[in-house]
């Protein structure tokens, strides 16, 4: 069965971005971008994959599901497929139409949908953010990969946005030499979630 990977970058002390919105803490470069290129290139934008010389194939995920407020940072900028290389969901009860064909806007039960994607048979789901989305599908997590970016914020958007609790396991980790770390957790089936 298909996994659901949280899979986003942070402060060390939690927050995925600060209170605006902004995310301008996150390392532009360093060994750890080519590592995370190789290891997941699915997970660059499209409009950035060229730029920074990515054409390797999916490696773990396929599919990427974004809340509104992480939609709205490409729409910005005016991207309306930010993955044009995955299968797409945006989740929003206040969109009322997909800005894209290649987006899939889903406007009720987060949770729901996790449950029947992760039936079909595919790569693993990739929780690009936000907050409030991983709040909504917390108990579908699998495993989640945190991005530990070398600076505190003490305030920002937390990783969930609401209170949750689960048993992680350490599955591995590495730290690079500019002090970013990568940690994965697989997330206990048992205790309070």
């Amino acid at each position: 069965m298909r996994k659901l990977v949280y899979y986003v970058a942070c402060s060390l002390d939690g927050f995925i971005a600060r209170e605006d919105g902004s995310f301008d803490f996150a390392l532009p470069d360093g060994e750890h971008l080519q590592d995370l290129a190789r290891r997941f290139p699915e997970t660059f934008p499209g409009h950035l994959r060229g730029a920074l010389g990515i054409s390797a194939p999916n490696q773990r995920f396929d599919t990427v599901l974004m809340g509104r407020a992480t939609y709205e940072v490409a729409l910005k900028l005016g991207i309306t497929s930010p993955y044009p290389h995955l299968k797409q969901y945006l989740f929003s009860r206040t969109i009322a139409d997909s800005p894209d064909p290649g987006v899939e806007l889903v406007p009720d039960d987060p949770a729901a949908t996790v449950k029947r994607l992760k039936q079909q048979s595919g790569k693993d789901i990739w929780l690009c953010g936000g907050a409030r989305l991983a709040a909504a599908v917390f108990t579908e997590i699998d495993e989640l990969i945190l991005k530990f970016n070398p600076v505190v914020l003490g305030t920002g958007i937390p990783l969930v946005a609401a209170r949750r609790e689960a048993s992680l396991e350490l599955v591995d980790s590495h730290t690079y030499a500019n002090g970013f770390m990568v940690v994965r957790y697989g997330v206990g089936r048992s205790g309070g979630r």
